[in-house]
């Protein structure tokens, strides 16, 4: 990824258009308007996103819980993909968590997202359990991962 063509920041209100356009792109049972508006508003929740020519080409989002983090969703847009812009955005989401002192992170991913699971085993990212039938759509299984970011930070 060339990152002269992508800026990293946090997204506000001013962002909430792009938000759930890229959403509905990228998810089926997508977030509301409402949904992201409440992230944004309120102080335990970020959305993290990275823009090419101003347009929203992937975002992060998560909740901070005292020194942890859950990572609730992270989108990249199909013209953006496989050109490392999630890998980008993970790990300048997580080098900021490092630096507010962020001690770990968690997420929960559909067994059947290939991509997804690449992504974050690849991080370091370690399975810690599953969740059985847990998406309602089609009942598949959630996989769940942790990441010590003191360890990460030590390599």
């Amino acid at each position: 990824m060339n990152d002269v063509f992508y800026k990293f920041g946090k997204l506000e209100i001013c962002d909430l258009d792009d938000l759930v356009a890229l959403e509905k792109i990228c998810f089926p049972h997508a977030w509301t308007e409402q949904q992201f508006w409440l992230c944004i508003k309120q102080k335990e929740y970020y959305i993290f996103g990275l823009k090419k020519a101003g347009k929203l080409a992937a975002y992060m989002s998560f909740q901070h819980i005292i020194d942890e983090i859950e990572i609730l969703k992270l989108a990249v847009h199909p013209a953006h993909r496989r050109k490392g812009i999630g890998k980008r955005l993970l790990g300048l989401v997580l080098q900021n968590c490092m630096n507010m002192g962020i001690k770990k992170a968690y997420l929960e991913v559909r067994r059947s997202n290939t991509a997804a699971l690449a992504l974050y085993t690849g991080f370091g990212f370690v399975q810690t359990g599953i969740r059985k039938g847990y998406y309602p759509d089609n009942k598949e299984d959630a996989l769940l991962f942790s990441l010590n970011l003191i360890t990460r930070r030590k390599d």
